[in-house]
């Protein structure tokens, strides 16, 4: 499994997971990231669960940079390959320093299977950015590696519906492509009695508080702002929890500063902490490609941590919110998202039961685990070369 990312963040988490899973189930795995301050070595060591080794490799750039385009990066991890054979290679996007030695490994037998949980190029996640020159820049790149060797793979897993979509439009068979959701991990998030969690971070117990974690897109930060503010209109009392790195100061966004809580930085066995003092958590996405083309992981944290969720209905979320029953579905503006809230904020018995049904979920069909088992039976029809995919 091979992430363009730094170990820790973003799509690492959810190649490890899968490792982790599948290694449970008697597999052997190697996942692959990139070093958070490594310039020349690598750092090879086993991950917590037997089976899996993880591998850090080195990177010429630094801090936000290191994010699969270095070519030392791209380099070094295909001369490292060369003396190293894989069955199956899982290639998490498609930057250089993931498909150069993804396609090394498949011309020397492994099969190769791609995954697609962003939309990145044109349309997607590019046109999110505030600088326009950037976005001139980026664009044709990000649009030529997101796309171009899509068809190579003989699988491909996708996160969401529009993804599965566009890989067809790309010349994917339908048969090579696998739904693979994010999971939960349900082991280490877990509820923690909501009143306990705020005498623990010293919050007042009748203040109701909105959570979410994570980083955010600019316009999606504004409609959370926007949206707060409405709330406030109606609940003075309320706070905003933003739990983690946000990239975004939405206290600047908002009309009273004052009521957005930051954590800063916090160690992944806080999350449950955090979470467990909110009353409500939040998905507030505009609907726009590069939304369309994920699915936040987050959802799946406050599904562990068991708390009602209110989300815009952008992409395939509404689907799992309104199948799942564990929250309410709103339109992408300011008003219907606070309204969503402002329902959940007035019955506490209602969201304690939308919040165990959301546990539920997590503990079951999206544990994982039972991804990983999924996922298994997935690489055992590619390794029979039974799916049709182009394998020129």
């Amino acid at each position: 499994m091979i992430c363009f990312g730094v170990t820790g963040k973003g799509t690492y988490w959810r190649a490890l997971e899968l490792a982790r899973g599948l290694a449970k189930s008697g597999h052997t795995l190697t996942v692959m990231a990139t070093s958070r301050n490594q310039h020349r070595r690598f750092v090879t060591g086993p991950d917590k669960q037997p089976g899996v080794t993880l591998v850090e490799t080195p990177d010429w750039l630094r801090g936000p940079l290191r994010s699969g385009w270095d070519p030392y990066n791209t380099l070094a991890r295909v001369r490292w390959g060369r003396e190293r054979h894989f069955d199956l290679v899982h290639a998490f996007e498609s930057r250089p320093t993931v498909i150069y030695p993804a396609l090394a490994w498949q011309r020397r037998g492994a099969k190769l299977v791609m995954d697609w949980c962003d939309w990145f190029g044109r349309g997607g996640s590019v046109e999110e950015r505030p600088n326009p020159l950037m976005r001139a820049v980026l664009r044709p790149v990000e649009t030529y590696f997101e796309d171009h060797f899509r068809a190579r793979a003989q699988g491909t897993t996708v996160i969401n519906s529009t993804l599965r979509e566009r890989a067809i439009a790309l010349g994917v068979p339908p048969r090579s492509i696998f739904h693979l959701p994010n999971g939960s991990d349900v082991d280490v998030l877990k509820p923690i009695p909501q009143d306990e969690a705020r005498r623990r971070l010293g919050w007042p117990l009748d203040a109701p508080v909105i959570g979410y974690i994570g980083a955010i897109f600019r316009r999606d930060a504004e409609l959370m702002a926007q949206a707060f503010d409405v709330i406030r209109q109606r609940e003075p009392r309320a706070r905003l929890l933003l739990a983690g790195y946000c990239n975004i100061d939405v206290a600047r966004l908002v009309a009273e500063p004052g009521a957005v809580i930051r954590s800063g930085h916090i160690d992944y066995g806080q999350v449950s902490l955090y979470l467990s003092a909110c009353d409500v958590c939040w998905l507030p996405l505009r609907d726009s490609g590069a939304n369309r083309g994920r699915f936040p992981l987050k959802l799946n944290d406050y599904m562990a941590v068991g708390k009602p969720v209110a989300a815009t209905a952008v992409g395939d979320v509404p689907e799992l919110v309104q199948r799942g029953g564990f929250g309410v579905v709103c339109g992408d503006e300011p008003a219907a998202l606070a309204e969503g809230v402002l329902t959940l904020l007035s019955d506490r018995a209602g969201r304690e039961a939308l919040g165990r049904r959301g546990r539920a979920l997590a503990e079951g069909e999206f544990r994982w685990e039972q991804i990983a088992d999924r996922l298994a039976g997935f690489y055992q029809h590619v390794l029979s070369g039974n799916l049709g995919a182009n394998q020129n």
